[in-house]
């Protein structure tokens, strides 16, 4: 058998190695949304992606006779460790052929670029934050990946946890259903809310997005401040996230909940064109020609769902009714444009207040995504 090496990335052509590896092993699989490819370019540039304007990542190869066979990188977020007190590293956009060796390698070298800089455990799936797309999916394999959510063969996390790995935090994908006539119960929810609480929803206003997103951004913080896993956006990091989000955000879909005129919370529902990307295939361009591009824009106009990925109420406000009242706003919306479904995602397992809000809207959870975790033995200090 040939031997197994795994080595740092460096250079162009092995960190084109690096992105067009998964495009290689995962082309036949449907349920995969392959991404834009000057999109994953663009994640591994420090010039492009202001994570790495404070975080560092490492990346590795792994190859048996001159074959790329797997991938990993090694991600260190000071601003994480320094917001919880902690000194995880992680690893993120790990892929491999089905073999345990490959998987140990990439771990051991991974782990080992995390331990010099001083770090105790290595937590993951995280690309490379969760901020980012994050998390082994474990369930839900053949169903497809709505927009900007991973997808992964059930191989995966069987490797992660042959190498020692144990799970720390799911996250669950949930499915709403547009019908013809809202539940009754969120309705009368979302009114009493609106006429004792004085919640009102309003959309997000175009002429002044940078404004209505620093808002957001805010509220973001605010609201998911506690939760497991959370590290505040840099206001480079968010600028870079709207500016991604513009071209495919529905004004209609983007709601800001006010209390008596008091910012209270905000839900984000973007089309998914999950669809639109796979008929691009990854490229936009091909021989110069907009190819991919025509492609998607057909594919795009035959979207019928929609993924509503962040939702979230300030503290101080969560027994006022503003959770209710955004989901009723966003469900009549939905039903109004003629969307069939939305998947919500995702939700963290321990989220109660929202897991009762979404079972009691009839939603039911369709995937699970694992975050998990191994100590370091061999880290400095």
């Amino acid at each position: 058998m040939d031997i197994l090496t795994v080595s740092p990335v460096r250079g162009r052509a092995q960190r084109k190695a690096f992105v067009e590896c998964e495009y290689a092993w995962r082309r036949a699989d449907t349920c995969w949304v392959p991404p834009l490819r000057r999109d994953q370019y663009r994640l591994l540039s420090a010039t492009r992606n202001p994570f790495l304007s404070f975080g560092e990542i490492g990346l590795y190869l792994a190859r048996r006779g001159g074959k790329v066979v797997g991938r990993i990188a090694a991600v260190h977020n000071p601003r994480f460790n320094q917001h919880h007190g902690t000194r995880d590293g992680f690893f993120g956009l790990f892929a491999c052929v089905d073999d345990p060796e490959v998987a140990r390698g990439l771990f051991q070298a991974a782990g080992s670029w995390l331990g010099e800089r001083n770090m105790t455990s290595m937590v993951g799936p995280v690309n490379f934050s969760t901020n980012y797309e994050c998390g082994a999916l474990v369930d839900g394999f053949e169903l497809p990946a709505a927009l900007l959510m991973p997808w992964n063969p059930p191989s995966t996390p069987r490797l992660i946890e042959s190498c020692g790995f144990t799970p720390v935090q799911d996250l669950h994908a949930w499915e709403w259903a547009c019908v013809p006539k809202q539940p009754r119960a969120l309705g009368r929810v979302a009114a009493a809310a609106a006429r004792k609480g004085g919640v009102t929803v309003r959309t997000v206003d175009v002429l002044d997005f940078e404004a209505e997103m620093r808002q957001i951004r805010d509220l973001y913080h605010r609201a998911w401040r506690h939760n497991w896993g959370f590290v505040p956006m840099t206001d480079r990091e968010f600028q870079h996230l709207a500016d991604q989000l513009r071209p495919v955000l529905r004004p209609e879909l983007a709601l800001i909940a006010e209390v008596a005129g008091r910012p209270a919370g905000f839900a984000l529902t973007l089309p998914d064109l999950a669809p639109a990307l796979r008929a691009a295939g990854g490229r936009l361009h091909r021989w110069g020609l907009p190819t991919g591009l025509a492609r998607m824009v057909r594919a795009s106009r035959k979207v019928r769902r929609g993924r509503l990925m962040a939702l979230g109420v300030v503290e101080e406000y969560r027994n006022s009714g503003v959770l209710p009242v955004l989901l009723a706003e966003t469900e009549r919306t939905v039903r109004r444009l003629g969307y069939e479904s939305v998947e919500i995602s995702w939700v963290l397992e321990d989220n109660k207040p929202a897991l009762r809000s979404l079972r009691a809207v009839g939603c039911h959870r369709t995937k699970t995504y694992r975050i998990y975790r191994r100590e370091l033995r061999h880290s400095s200090g």
